[in-house]
């Protein structure tokens, strides 16, 4: 390990497990035995805490991130493949998490579930144990409805009730005009991350 996998003083990394020269580990993170962290990947705790299981594997590129509301957790003997995202998500047991696959804030995936390429958890999404999401299709919903991408009206029928700025953001849709959604998603975050950096 180097110096920026040793950049949070509050990093826990098992003797047994692996992290790469190039893996960036910020904030409460935990590495588990037998664990590997490949080149290129990030876990950022912010506010919350990531653990990572028992042999367990987060290849290259890939970024974890919790949040002060939503930990990220993979239980034992994930794979997570190359360039995933996954924020606030708890994953359990046995799953496999293909290259792409994006896994938005209080998703839960459970065990032996398989994510395949670019395959889409959305926010507060259940996936059950055992389930397979198809290449490129988006699971939303609590139980979750595993939909292909060209079925944006049925996607958005549910994904809509989840209300991902107000989770994730803290911004009401509502009360914001819809043109300055993103203006004040944008500032609020800001603030957030000046503020975490400047006291790090």
């Amino acid at each position: 390990m180097n110096s920026r996998t040793r950049r949070s003083a509050r990093a826990n990394i098992h003797p047994s497990a692996h992290v790469a020269e190039t893996a960036v580990l910020d904030g409460a993170v935990t590495v588990g035995p037998q664990a590997v962290i490949c080149h290129g990947a990030v876990l950022v705790a912010e506010g919350g805490c990531i653990s990572v299981g028992h042999s367990s594997i987060v290849m290259e590129n890939s970024v974890l991130r919790s949040t002060s509301f939503a930990d990220c957790t993979l239980g034992n003997n994930v794979l997570v493949g190359p360039h995933c995202h996954l924020s606030g998500c708890q994953i359990e047991d046995e799953v496999f998490v293909a290259t792409g696959v994006s896994i938005f804030n209080g998703a839960h995936v459970g065990q032996g579930a398989e994510l395949r390429i670019n395959a889409v958890v959305h926010l507060s999404t259940r996936v059950p144990c055992g389930a397979t999401v198809p290449i490129g299709w988006v699971a939303v919903g609590d139980p979750a409805q595993i939909l292909p991408p060209d079925q944006h009206d049925a996607i958005w029928a549910v994904q809509k009730g989840l209300d991902f700025p107000m989770k994730v953001f803290g911004v009401d849709r509502q009360a914001a005009a819809q043109d300055s959604v993103v203006k004040r998603i944008t500032e609020r975050y800001a603030q957030f991350l000046l503020r975490r950096n400047k006291g790090s």
